[in-house]
């Protein structure tokens, strides 16, 4: 769907203005999407430096590509970086897209405490710094903060389990299981947050039972939010606490960790559409996740527009370069240690099997060819 999309603009673009492709990206597979303003398409000799973490992950691909295409709509030139989760190459990037003379920078960081120099060092050189999805901590460099209700999505995949097993009437005990994000990323935190808000009611009723005990998230979190972490963290819970019983619920943090334990779980003879299978929650609502979700193997993923993200990121770029304010709908909950940094939160929405059409392919998110290939 993406590269369908990808041609529609490049098509456009290239008719009127070659100028506005000028960027140099280290993605070789960009695509655009149908988001954000297009009020002008001639270069407007400005230039955007965009940092994303890691093309390991789907939707960091989806987030440099609309951001790409929307800002290079605009007549950006934009010079795209992906770090693969690397904290010193980020390092590296950023101060090689100063010394490029961007005017803006867009940052979704690795581990924003490794930038607080980096940053420091835009902030001398004049260069305003949008945090993308991920919060730059210890910094007053960072003019604005375009993100999802972090809080939001951990109530609201909270709130699904819930609702989907009537846990607020039942008289049965369940057991569950934690796999939250990264500790260096301070959405983690907020997600981890708005979970325990929603279920510590219910783990002191008794409704909830942890058996390995990791309910803090300094136990049940995953750097770099890897797949293979959680893999072997849930081998070693299953082993050693669910020899005589099965766990009922996983809350995953991100449709990768997900991945990680339908694996585990699959290794420790749990069986897909069996009585036993666990609800597994996810986020992102990725291509393989959607599939496991029609599948059975994975319950639920918080859908992230990464189109809308990208054209609320976009506003708040033209408005520190045009000094003018972009549209900021929270002022009080992103404090980084340094300042509160004025944010637009966007809205997360819970998809499974029951409405993943509705949500994804008639948005135009996915194709249904997309959705049913067997790749």
């Amino acid at each position: 769907m993406r590269k369908r999309i990808f041609s529609i603009l490049l098509a456009g673009l290239m008719v009127l203005s070659l100028a506005a492709c000028g960027g140099n990206s280290s993605d070789d597979s960009s695509s655009s999407s149908d988001g954000g303003s297009t009020e002008s398409t001639e270069s407007n000799g400005k230039k955007i430096g965009v940092a994303m973490p890691t093309q390991s992950s789907e939707r960091w691909i989806a987030d440099g590509d609309n951001m790409k295409s929307q800002l290079e709509a605009l007549g950006y030139e934009v010079d795209l970086q992906y770090a693969e989760d690397d904290v010193q190459a980020q390092v590296s990037q950023i101060e090689n897209l100063l010394a490029g003379g961007v005017d803006c920078l867009v940052v979704a960081a690795v581990d924003s405490s490794a930038l607080v120099n980096v940053l420091a060092s835009a902030k001398s050189a004049g260069v305003p710094v949008i945090a993308y999805d991920r919060l730059l901590m210890d910094t007053d460099a960072v003019s604005y903060y375009a993100t999802f209700d972090n809080k939001g999505v951990g109530t609201a995949i909270a709130n699904y389990v819930v609702e989907k097993m009537d846990l607020e009437n039942t008289t049965e005990t369940y057991t569950f299981e934690m796999f939250m994000g990264s500790p260096d990323d301070n959405n983690a935190v907020f997600l981890y947050d708005g979970i325990m808000e929603v279920i510590q009611p219910l783990i002191d009723k008794g409704t909830l039972v942890c058996k390995s005990g990791q309910l803090e998230f300094s136990q049940n979190n995953t750097l770099r939010w890897d797949q293979q972490t959680a893999m072997k963290r849930c081998e070693d819970i299953l082993t050693n606490n669910y020899a005589d019983e099965k766990v009922d619920i996983i809350f995953s943090a991100f449709d990768g960790l997900s991945y990680g334990c339908k694996a585990a779980l699959e290794g420790a003879g749990y069986v897909v559409g069996s009585e036993d299978w666990p609800l597994i929650t996810g986020q992102d609502a990725e291509l393989m996740a959607t599939k496991n979700i029609i599948a059975g193997s994975q319950t639920m993923s918080i859908f992230k527009d990464t189109r809308v993200l990208a054209e609320k990121c976009v506003t708040m770029v033209q408005a520190v370069l045009e000094g003018t304010e972009p549209e900021i709908n929270d002022t009080e909950q992103y404090d980084n240690n340094s300042i509160v940094v004025p944010s637009y939160l966007c809205t997360p929405e819970p998809v499974d099997a029951d409405n993943y059409k509705e949500v994804l392919i008639d948005s135009e998110y996915y194709t249904e060819e997309e959705i049913n290939s067997a790749d």
